[in-house]
């Protein structure tokens, strides 16, 4: 089986590869799919193969998709004009008959409208359309996505957002891309939709106390009103629409978006997820 990694250049995409290799899957029957393949020279020296792979060139998918069994499309990286190019990967791959159709969504994409879901929506419909043999994982929030918020906290012992009292469950790249090489790999996962969450929940306040162990210091969770996220965005040199925009992230945090409680990521990999502190002290090392 020949397996396309989109996306293989970021980090998730990258750890997908590393999986799927740590799993004994033969190098050479991985593709690693990337817009510059320059940027995963590595991977081919570790035998590799290597496909140019742009969301917005369906020539270059075409190309990269004939032959392969299965496909994993990592979701772009540009909230808001994912969705063309996330469709032309889903065409190009029922064009190619593709067996095995993985997509890295997110979570409550079919039912919670904000701001980061339209475009998971939007990719999600078109693959049910496409008729392609799928699985969606619905990815929670990344613990690796909170390594700025606590940089900042070393410096001010704070940690600021307008999520009120919202707990979430992230799990860390490693343990999610690690679900994605099992499923591209075994099989009974056709037609699954998996909210993939991290095995425990946590508050705002648990992830400044997780700071606060990693850094050696107080941290403390300070509660924004939307109305001062959006202002602190706007002095920090944010237009107003973009601080609208990252202030509509922590509303949907706020109102339960990211509150998952499902053990599928951890039957899937086969051992706990990774605790938060533990993966923002991985992070930072």
């Amino acid at each position: 089986m020949t397996i396309l990694v989109t996306g293989a250049s970021g980090h998730f995409g990258r750890l997908v590869v590393d999986s799927l290799l740590a799993r004994g899957t033969a190098a050479d029957t991985i593709v690693a799919g990337a817009r510059d393949v320059s940027k995963v020279a590595d991977l081919a020296a570790r035998g590799v193969r290597t496909a140019r792979v742009d969301y917005d060139d369906p020539a270059s998918l075409a190309e990269a998709v004939a032959s392969i069994d299965a496909l994993l499309l990592v979701s772009g990286s540009e909230p808001g004009s994912r969705a063309d190019g996330h469709r032309n990967v889903v065409s190009a791959a029922a064009a190619a008959g593709v067996s095995k159709f993985v997509y890295t969504s997110a979570p409550k994409a079919d039912t919670f409208d904000w701001a980061l879901g339209a475009d998971h929506r939007a990719t999600e419909a078109a693959i049910a359309e496409s008729g392609l043999p799928a699985v969606v994982l619905r990815n929670n929030w990344y613990i690796e996505n909170y390594v700025p918020d606590v940089q900042r906290a070393a410096e001010s012992g704070v940690i600021a957002a307008s999520v009120g009292a919202a707990v979430i469950a992230p799990a860390t790249r490693a343990d999610l891309a690690e679900a994605a090489a099992v499923v591209l790999v075994d099989d009974g996962h056709i037609g699954a939709v998996y909210e993939l969450a991290g095995d425990t929940r946590v508050s705002y306040d648990d992830i400044a106390a997780a700071a606060a162990e990693v850094l050696e210091r107080d941290v403390t969770y300070v509660w924004l009103t939307e109305a001062e996220h959006v202002a602190a965005l706007e002095h920090a040199g944010l237009d107003t629409g973009t601080a609208a925009f990252v202030a509509g992230i922590d509303a949907g945090i706020r109102d339960g978006v990211l509150d998952v409680e499902d053990a599928t990521l951890s039957r899937l990999i086969g051992r706990p997820t990774t605790s938060f502190v533990d993966g923002i002290r991985a992070a930072l090392s």
